[in-house]
C-alpha cells in the first residue's frame, strides 16, 4: 500500500487560492481516477477537483469553507501503487505560485531578506484577521507594513487579503508620484488651544433601514463582481463611441436559414456568434484594441479571444471566453457561444473557460436596452454592448433616389480605456463593426 496527496490544482495565472464548498467523498470511501472528491469555489470559476488515482480516502487535511492555497495538499488518498508522494502536514510546502526565469544567487536573496528585515518589520495574522504565507511574503518582499495591511480590504473569505489584493494595492501605490517630505519649522512655544487636533477617520455609514426593508447579504459572486467593476473604473478612462448599424439583410438571412441550420447542425443559429465573427473580425484590422496595460507597458495580444458576458439564473455575470475566435467559421462560432451559454447557466464551467479574453462582448439588447455604457473587464481594454435589433423607420439610399423604408436596426455601444485608446481608434474600430455586418450577403451559405 502507498498514500497519495491529492493537491490543489493550479487553475489559471490569477488563481492564487480556493474556498472548499463540499466534499463528494468521506473517509473510507473508494475513489476512482478522474472521479471528483470535493467541491472548490474561487473568485473566477466554481469547480470539482477529480482524484488523479485509484484508492481509499483516508484523510481530510481541510473543512468546508477553508481556504486553501494552489499547490497545497488537500486530502490523502491510500493506493494499491508502490510509488506516491510522501505525506506532509497542510501547514507544509506549498508549491509556487510562478518560477523566476533566472535563479538568485543564495548571496543575493540572503541580502535582500536582511536587507528587508531591517526596512518593514514581519507581518504576522492577529486575532481579528488570517495572512496567508504568500500573502505575508508578498508583503514583506515589497516592504508593505502591518498597519497598510490591515487597512487593505480584501476580497477573500471572510474579507481575507488575497494575492490579487495586494499585488493591485502594491500596482496602484507604486503608480503614485512619491511626495519629498518637507521639514516642518521648529515652533519654540505652542500654546495648548494651539495644537491641530488629531484626524479622525469617519466611520463607513450604517444603512438606515425600516423595520419593513428587507436586508439582503450579497453573494460571494456578487461581492467579487462589485469589487471588480469599482477596480475598473478606478483603473481605466472609460470613454464611449457609438453607432447606429442596419441589420436589415442579417435579419432577413437568418429567418430564412435557421430551420435548416438547427435540422443539419442540432443547435439554434442565434445573432451573437454573427455579431462575434464581425467583432473578430474587426479585432483583426484594428490589433491595437485588442491590448492591455500593464504598468507603463502596452502588450499586444497574439490571440484574439473573445470574452461573452452572460447572465446566470441568479443574476450574477460570467464571462466565458472564445479561444481564437478569428479562426472559427460561423458553425464553429455557432457551437461554441452556445456550448460555454449552456455551461455557463448550468455552472459547469472550467477554470480555462474563462481565462486569456482579450475583448469582451455583451447583449444589453437580450433585457430590451437600446444601447448602453459598459464597464470594462480588466485588463483588457474596450468591450462592446449590443443593443436591442428594432423595426424602425429609416432612410434607404438608392442609386434611383432615397425614400423611407422599414429596416431592422441596432446601436452599437462601444466603451474603451482612454489611456490608451483615443477617441479615432475607439470610432474605428466600432464602425468597422457596423460595416462587416451591413456589408452581409444574403446569399451567404452556411
Amino acid at each position: 500500500m502507498a498514500k497519495f496527496e491529492l493537491k490543489l490544482p493550479k487553475m489559471g495565472e490569477s488563481v492564487a487560492e480556493a474556498t472548499i464548498t463540499s466534499w463528494l467523498k468521506n473517509i473510507g470511501d473508494t475513489i476512482e481516477a478522474d472521479e471528483a472528491v470535493f467541491e472548490i469555489a474561487t473568485d473566477k470559476v466554481d469547480s470539482e477537483v477529480p482524484s488523479e488515482v485509484d484508492g481509499v480516502l483516508i484523510e481530510k487535511l481541510f473543512e468546508v469553507d477553508d481556504v486553501v492555497q494552489v499547490g497545497q495538499t488537500i486530502a490523502v488518498i491510500e493506493t494499491d501503487s508502490e510509488v506516491a508522494a510522501p505525506v506532509e502536514s497542510p501547514q507544509a510546502q506549498i508549491e509556487p505560485i510562478e518560477v523566476e526565469k533566472e535563479a538568485q544567487s543564495v548571496a543575493e536573496v540572503a541580502k535582500t531578506i536582511e536587507v528587508a528585515k531591517e526596512v518593514v518589520a514581519p507581518v504576522v495574522s492577529n486575532g481579528e484577521r488570517f495572512y496567508s504565507p504568500l500573502v505575508r511574503n508578498i508583503a514583506k518582499q515589497e516592504g508593505v507594513s502591518q498597519s497598510e495591511l490591515d487597512a487593505l480590504e480584501g476580497t477573500g473569505k471572510d474579507g481575507r487579503v488575497t494575492k490579487d489584493d495586494i499585488l493591485s494595492y502594491i500596482e496602484n501605490r507604486s503608480a503614485q508620484p512619491q511626495v519629498k517630505s518637507v521639514p516642518t519649522p521648529e515652533v519654540k512655544s505652542v500654546q495648548p488651544s494651539q495644537t491641530e487636533p488629531k484626524v479622525v477617520e469617519t466611520p463607513k455609514p450604517t444603512p438606515v433601514v425600516s423595520g419593513e426593508d428587507e436586508i439582503i447579504e450579497m453573494t460571494r459572486m456578487g461581492k467579487l463582481i462589485a469589487h471588480h467593476m469599482v477596480e475598473s473604473v478606478k483603473t481605466s478612462a472609460h470613454v464611449q463611441s457609438f453607432i447606429e448599424a442596419d441589420v436589415t439583410k442579417i435579419w432577413n438571412w437568418r429567418n430564412k436559414v435557421k430551420d435548416e441550420f438547427s435540422k443539419r447542425e442540432g443547435e439554434n443559429l442565434t445573432f451573437t456568434p454573427i455579431f462575434m465573427e464581425a467583432v473578430a473580425k474587426s479585432l483583426r484590422d484594428f490589433p491595437m484594441m485588442n491590448i492591455s496595460v500593464q504598468g507603463d507597458s502596452v502588450i499586444k495580444k497574439k490571440h484574439i479571444n473573445l470574452g461573452m458576458a452572460t447572465s446566470l439564473a441568479d443574476g450574477n455575470l460570467i464571462v466565458p471566453v472564445i479561444k481564437d475566435a478569428d479562426q472559427l467559421n460561423l458553425v464553429g462560432m455557432t457551437k461554441k457561444v452556445n456550448d460555454l451559454a449552456n455551461r455557463a447557466r448550468l455552472n459547469q464551467l472550467k477554470p480555462d473557460d474563462i481565462q486569456g479574453g482579450t475583448y469582451t462582448v455583451t447583449n444589453v439588447g437580450s433585457f430590451g436596452s437600446i444601447m448602453g455604457t459598459p464597464i470594462i473587464n480588466q485588463p483588457q481594454v474596450g468591450i462592446l454592448a449590443l443593443g436591442a435589433i428594432r423595426k424602425v423607420p429609416a432612410v434607404v439610399e438608392t442609386a434611383e433616389g432615397d425614400f423611407i423604408g422599414i429596416r431592422y436596426r441596432m446601436f452599437l455601444s462601444h466603451s474603451y480605456d482612454h489611456r490608451v485608446v483615443n477617441g479615432a481608434l475607439g470610432g474605428q474600430f466600432v464602425k468597422a463593426v457596423k460595416d462587416y455586418l451591413e456589408a452581409w450577403d444574403p446569399k451567404r451559405e452556411i
